[in-house]
């Protein structure tokens, strides 16, 4: 396996576009509501938020392995395993994937401190918050992922929707707007949608190993009720941020990346297979990228127009 093939599994770099896509959402909100739009900004912003993700994703696999979470899905019959196992099964060192980990911080810093000069130093508080969930999200001695008190799912909400949506909105306009608030609750509801729903795929091993997401606390059938909870809630703040002035009418074209998950809750029965989850957990993915995708395109759209 090469190099760059070998830290794109290790860093999970397919799913980047759940941190691209509302970054692109904050600038284009600048650009339509203040007709104010840095191609330079907007780079830089893509680049230090992109290798934050990973950064968040190679350190929960870091901390996941280190408290035994990703031996025992490996080990576990009934479970899909989401981490990359490169440390599992000795692939990577520890040493080799800590290093790659906090090579991806320091990009994401330096990124962070550039943009602050450039726009001003709230911007250090938009990325040490994220910085901080990320790194606290598995790690001792908070490890918050872990406590099955819906602490996660709001994390989430927080790190992949308001703060890259309303840090990439200050970074072009150095202001804060009630409306880059409300244009990231579609898109953070959906990432945290992603990773509710993907807590199923390995709910059993994580009981065992004592992560006590919130699917291990309520079970299967009251975590699936939950779930679609979350789709409802992503696609009603959608229409509320339209009703209200910060995405425009068209934005409301979004609403057809809801149809798939009809079909896929309906094969869904009170217990699963972590398989049964894997479409699940596409369309979850699919929904989330598509609407984000939507939403930056007419809020460009309206930017041309205004």
């Amino acid at each position: 396996m090469g190099k760059l093939s070998l830290f794109r599994r290790a860093s999970r770099f397919q799913v980047i576009p759940v941190m691209i896509i509302p970054v692109a959402i904050g600038s284009t909100g600048a650009f339509a509501w203040n007709d104010q739009f840095n191609w330079f900004l907007f780079i830089l912003t893509l680049i230090g938020a992109g290798a934050a993700h990973l950064f968040s994703n190679m350190i929960n696999d870091l901390w996941d392995f280190r408290s035994g979470v990703d031996i025992a899905a490996r080990e576990t019959a009934t479970t899909i395993s989401t981490n990359s196992g490169f440390l599992a099964t000795g692939t990577i060192s520890e040493q080799k994937f800590a290093s790659m980990t906090w090579s991806l911080f320091a990009i994401a810093a330096i990124s962070g401190f550039i943009l602050a000069w450039a726009s001003g130093y709230e911007v250090l508080l938009f990325a040490g918050l994220g910085g901080l969930i990320a790194y606290f999200y598995v790690a001792p001695p908070i490890r918050f992922g872990y406590l099955g008190k819906g602490y996660s799912e709001l994390a989430i909400l927080i790190a992949f929707g308001v703060l890259p949506v309303m840090g990439s909105y200050f970074v072009q306009t150095s202001a804060i707007d009630i409306r880059a608030f409300l244009a990231s609750l579609p898109i953070g509801l959906l990432t945290t949608l992603i990773l509710f729903n993907h807590h199923f795929l390995h709910w059993e091993s994580d009981k065992a190993s004592g992560k006590n997401t919130l699917v291990v606390v309520w079970g299967e059938q009251k975590a699936i009720q939950f779930s679609k909870l979350l789709v409802i809630l992503a696609y009603l703040s959608l229409v509320a941020a339209v009703i209200l002035g910060a995405l425009p009418y068209y934005s409301l074209l979004a609403l057809l990346t809801i149809l798939p998950f009809r079909k896929v809750y309906g094969l869904l029965k009170s217990r699963n297979s972590s398989q049964a989850y894997l479409p699940l957990m596409g369309a979850s993915l699919k929904a989330t990228v598509r609407c984000g995708a939507i939403i930056a395109l007419c809020l460009f759209i309206e930017g041309l127009i205004l």
